[in-house]
């Protein structure tokens, strides 16, 4: 059972892939956008 979607109908999404490895989507926890593979995080 998901929790969430990834996919539209259409195939887009609304996650945002990480710029390092691109592998993983970014997760948004408000105040910063982490990658949960590399690490990478964005500060809002």
């Amino acid at each position: 059972m998901a929790h969430y979607e990834l996919y539209g109908d259409d195939g887009s999404t609304d996650g945002e892939l990480c710029p390092r490895c691109g592998d993983a989507f970014l997760a948004d926890h408000g105040d910063r956008k982490h990658c949960g593979k590399c690490s990478y995080t964005e500060w809002e």
